[in-house]
């Protein structure tokens, strides 16, 4: 029951407009985001099922999300146990831009830019102050953006350490949080209006989550109430499968004989793209891994290619 169920939320996303496949132009894709991208279940999933449904034009998916990160610069009292501050999105915007050269940026923010405190008229103008930015820049390089609205977060399996509306300071999560990140969601959902491409990833996750509490009422998808688990990361790629022209069955692989085989190269490679351009580009977040110089990664991540291309070439079987 829940496979077919989740394959009925990947299939129909709430609210997600038709449009064209990637556009023959498209060469790279930059995915930005905070930890819930870093993870980056949903990137893999897109990029396997897109080499096989199009094995003869390669694009490269390339994970910089940052654990942690915000678009707004906010950060709140005791982050990480008073370690450091959020990283702010904007610090590191430019270098990425610089030396990535995307043809087409993905970004999804919202969970950690509203702190986790209750709705606030500053918190919500520096989110979409902070998206307006990052929206600009990288249409003034020439590159196309899509924004994907936040996930959805989770108060149930967490509801012991909530704290109420009307405090002060919130070192824990507030228990209405998601009803700021629907505010969120509808904001950048209103952007469409400017001809910006928006997909609703919140909608599409909490649909799915009351939908399977239906029958289970204690279901989730973040069992800390904002990280999700592989098959919350399935849903996310959902609004963009469905976009992009690409399917997905239920536990995020597509119809091919060796997918899982290919998912798992694919994600080996974004990890070792990811860590590289992570450390060449710059960022303030303490506890991630140094990466490898780009040379050296780029020269790895072909031979993972090579063996990428072998599977889809000894039984390429498009999905019907």
């Amino acid at each position: 029951m829940w496979n077919r169920m989740l394959l009925f939320f990947i299939a129909i996303v709430v609210g997600a407009p038709c449009v064209a496949q990637i556009p023959p132009s498209v060469k790279r894709i930059v995915f930005l985001g905070d930890s819930i991208t870093h993870a980056g279940g949903y990137i893999v999933g897109l990029e396997t099922a897109w080499l096989v449904q199009h094995p003869d034009r390669p694009i490269e998916f390339i994970n910089v999300g940052l654990p942690s990160e915000t678009v707004s610069g906010l950060s709140e009292p005791g982050h990480a146990g008073g370690k450091f501050p959020r990283p702010d999105l904007h610090e590191r915007l430019q270098r990425v831009l610089d030396q990535m050269k995307p043809d087409l940026v993905v970004a999804c923010y919202g969970m950690n830019d509203g702190i986790y405190y209750p709705l606030g008229k500053e918190r919500f103008e520096k989110f979409q102050s902070g998206i307006e930015r990052l929206h600009d820049a990288v249409v003034k390089r020439g590159a196309d953006i899509i924004h994907l609205t936040p996930a959805y977060f989770d108060a149930l399996p967490i509801r012991s350490r909530l704290l109420p509306a009307g405090l002060d300071e919130y070192r824990q999560p507030f228990e209405g949080y998601d009803e700021v990140l629907e505010t969120y969601s509808k904001w950048l959902l209103d952007q469409r209006q400017r001809g910006w491409i928006v997909y609703d990833v919140h909608a599409a996750m909490k649909e799915a989550v009351l939908a399977q509490r239906q029958s289970n009422p204690n279901f989730t998808f973040a069992g800390d109430g904002v990280h999700p688990n592989a098959a919350g990361q399935v849903v996310i790629a959902g609004p963009l499968a469905k976009a992009w022209g690409l399917s997905l069955k239920s536990d995020g692989l597509p119809s091919h004989p060796e997918a899982k085989k290919i998912f798992d190269l694919v994600a080996k490679r974004q990890m070792l793209l990811k860590q590289a351009w992570l450390s060449s580009t710059g960022h303030l977040r303490p506890g991630i891994p140094q990466g490898l110089p780009i040379d050296t990664a780029q020269s790895q991540a072909k031979e993972l290619g090579t063996q990428i291309a072998s599977l889809l070439s000894e039984t390429t079987k498009q999905p019907k």
